[in-house]
């Protein structure tokens, strides 16, 4: 049966921004509520805070929604800066289609689909890419990756240009494939497993390895154009990451914490950085890889890290704008002036981009059981989509929070835990549930 997702998503905001207001956010009215338990998403305390200027001063105003056709990799393009996209007011879920095996304690199920040439794309858990119908969720094609006698141990990531789609893998592969009919086109070896997705630009696939190599490669034959090689860094966390592209700059993430900017035709750095905490007071401080895409926006590299370290870098010279001792494992979404995103201690936040000032900070749900403290509940997320910043739960719940205000707009239960953030494609919107299953709404 469809899910309408009419209230959980329909805007609730102050009058200057939209008129109206949804019975769904206003307990106090005797109107149909949306189906699935109802739960407060809120905690009520938080480390940070917001400062005074920034409360005090002009509301927080962002470009309008703007329609998107695609989403064509990971973090929705080469530079992942998507803004402000636009869906539908009303929702109801169009189709909800299996795609193979979702999570277990053994693999994981890593990549976020991608939506291009009329067809959402998806790696599962054991490296099974899946082409279905944009229209029904109808599976076109299917193709399996594995390699004989391997087992499967995380998935890799999906990019999408001219026609071929381009698949990193956990078993050191790089692999592209004919997207109308999933055919191996070719396929190319790197020095260890790769859990982040590509970055596709221009006719060039940059990805990083576990062992902090990146490799740019051609897109049409797969021929190694040119690596760089970090410092390796023993531990790091079961996540992956995508370098950004924005005109001849490629900025690496490591799991060092060491951030490159390199040039796209030879691989030379132009400058460096890092985000790891030096001091490494707290535990978690002593992971310091960067798990977050990093945003190439209007000259500036916005990076999040694991080490409790956010920066903004001038992306011609490398020189810090300004840095906050801020981390967390999910990537930031820009907007206008202003970043959004998720900490360590499960806070959205908004930073504003020129300063570095947080303009409003929300606590979210920390532990399923917050009495004894148990059942971490990890978000994802966020995106911004006509006025409202949807975030997801490990623990099935989505929620939907005002970008101007940090305010709860509204939240839902789907069951299914949901660990890649949702995508919006052609005034659609996507989750991928920890079971492999694809929600489509539109």
């Amino acid at each position: 049966m469809a899910r309408p997702l009419t209230r959980f998503l329909l805007p609730v905001l102050a009058g200057i921004f939209l008129a109206g207001c949804d019975d769904f956010l206003d307990e106090t009215k005797d109107s149909p509520k949306l189906p699935g338990k109802r739960i407060s998403v809120l905690s009520h305390e938080t480390a940070l805070k917001p400062e005074a200027s920034k409360t005090k001063s002009a509301p927080i105003q962002l470009p309008p929604p703007d329609p998107n056709e695609t989403w064509d990799q990971a973090g929705g393009s080469s530079n992942h800066a998507m803004h402000h996209l636009e869906i539908n007011d009303s929702l109801e879920q169009a189709w909800s289609t299996n795609v193979g095996e979702g999570s277990s304690n053994r693999s994981k199920l890593l990549a976020q689909p991608i939506v291009a040439a009329g067809h959402v794309f998806t790696v599962d858990s054991a490296n099974q890419v899946t082409a279905l119908s944009v229209k029904s969720g109808r599976k076109v094609w299917q193709r399996d990756l594995l390699p004989e006698d391997v087992r499967p141990s995380s998935s890799g990531g999906i990019a999408y240009e001219d026609g071929r789609l381009f698949v990193t893998t956990n078993f050191a592969q790089v692999i592209a494939l004919d997207a109308k009919t999933g055919k191996v086109l070719w396929q190319e070896h790197v020095s260890a497993p790769v859990r982040g997705a590509p970055t596709v630009r221009a006719g060039r696939v940059v990805v990083v390895t576990v062992d902090d190599h990146t490799y740019c490669m051609a897109s049409d034959d797969g021929q190694v154009l040119w690596t760089h090689q970090g410092t390796i860094e023993a531990a790091s966390m079961l996540a992956g990451n995508s370098p950004a592209i924005d005109g001849n700059v490629v900025v690496v993430p490591y799991a060092s914490g060491e951030l490159f900017a390199l040039r796209i035709e030879n691989g030379s750095v132009l400058w460096q950085d890092s985000v790891a905490n030096v001091s490494r007071n707290q535990g978690v401080a002593t992971l310091t890889d960067i798990t977050g895409r990093p945003i190439i926006d209007r000259g500036r590299v916005f990076v999040m890290g694991h080490a409790d370290v956010l920066v903004a870098i001038d992306i011609r010279t490398g020189k810090r704008l300004w840095d906050r001792d801020i981390g967390g494992i999910q990537s930031p979404w820009v907007a206008g002036d202003y970043l959004f995103l998720i900490t360590n201690n499960n806070e959205l936040v908004a930073v504003d981009a020129k300063t570095g000032d947080l303009a409003w900070v929300t606590q979210l749900q920390t532990w399923e059981d917050t009495e004894k403290k148990k059942g971490r509940v990890v978000w994802t997320g966020p995106i911004l989509a006509s006025n409202r910043l949807i975030i997801a739960s490990n623990t099935g719940f989505l929620a939907s929070v005002s970008p101007y205000t940090g305010a709860i707009l509204g939240q839902m239960e789907i069951g299914d835990g949901i660990s890649v953030p949702p995508v919006v494609a052609n005034h659609s919107l996507y989750f991928y549930t920890d079971e492999a299953d694809v929600l489509a709404y539109r």
